[in-house]
Order: C-alpha cells, then sequence, then structure tokens
C-alpha cells in the first residue's frame, strides 16, 4: 500500500475521476477539470490517493466548494471514500492527515468537510463547525480541522 497525491502520478487523473465518478455519481470530467487545476499549478488544492498495486484503494480531494451554500468556508475536502475490502485498516484516516499535513505546508488552514457521518471524522481532529444546506436542500454538518 502506498499513499500518493496526484502529482505525483499525474497519469492517474483519467482513471482516478473515473474512480471517483463510479462512487458519487459525479461525472468524471467535473473531477478531470478540478484534478487539472491541481495538476496545472492553478490551485494548490490537492487529490490523495491509496493504492495497492495499481488499484485505488482509496481516495479524496481537497476542492473550494463541497456542494453547499457556505462558499465562505473554503477549502473544502471532498469525495472521501474507501473501497469497502479497505476498510477498518485507517487507510482513510492516513489520506485524510496527509492532505491536512500538505495543505498546512502550503499556508493552507483550516480545511473544511460535509458529512452526514457522527464520529469518524472527530477521531482524525476534526471538529463541528456549523450546519450548512447542501445542493439537495437538506441540512448537513460543517467540520473543521484547524
Amino acid at each position: 500500500m502506498r499513499y500518493i497525491e496526484l502529482r505525483q502520478m499525474p497519469a492517474l487523473k483519467e482513471k482516478a475521476a473515473r474512480w471517483f465518478s463510479s462512487k458519487w455519481g459525479v461525472p468524471a470530467e467535473a473531477y478531470v477539470e478540478c484534478m487539472d487545476g491541481c495538476l496545472s499549478g492553478k490551485t494548490e488544492y490537492g487529490w490523495y490517493f491509496c493504492l495497492d498495486g495499481d488499484r485505488i484503494a482509496a481516495g479524496l480531494g481537497i476542492i473550494e466548494n463541497d456542494f453547499h451554500d457556505r462558499k465562505d468556508l473554503s477549502p473544502n475536502v471532498c469525495a472521501v471514500f474507501t473501497e469497502e475490502e479497505y476498510r477498518c485498516r485507517g487507510i482513510a484516516g492516513k489520506l485524510l492527515d496527509l492532505a491536512v499535513e500538505d495543505m498546512r505546508k502550503k499556508g493552507i488552514s483550516p480545511l473544511y468537510l460535509v458529512t452526514d457521518h457522527i464520529g469518524f471524522y472527530e477521531r482524525y481532529g476534526w471538529e463541528f463547525f456549523c450546519s450548512v444546506q447542501g445542493c439537495e436542500g437538506h441540512q448537513t454538518r460543517m467540520l473543521i480541522h484547524r
């Protein structure tokens, strides 16, 4: 298992975009656009993966806004996903820590994360910040990592 940031392996972009799209139902083109911003240097935000050989076991990204009404709460960790057979091994936690540390080195802090989960992210230093309205009109939890 190895942990990488997309800039270390740009050739992973198309495969990663399709993978995220299959998990979240967001068009692959939207992921490609965000990843292109990262790879071209338009943004300091990144995309992080745990690879098992050439298979994506888990991934997440950092974007400006993760489909909520609080545009002032930025940037956002998004699309956190771990394949079922890789869960309960601390992989998502390692990816979260990698992303937080990478952003901190670039002077980007705090980070925000939208979730309906209670208890999972808190294990990795995230705290409840406020409720926000998601794109589908429902209230959801906004967490912060300082």
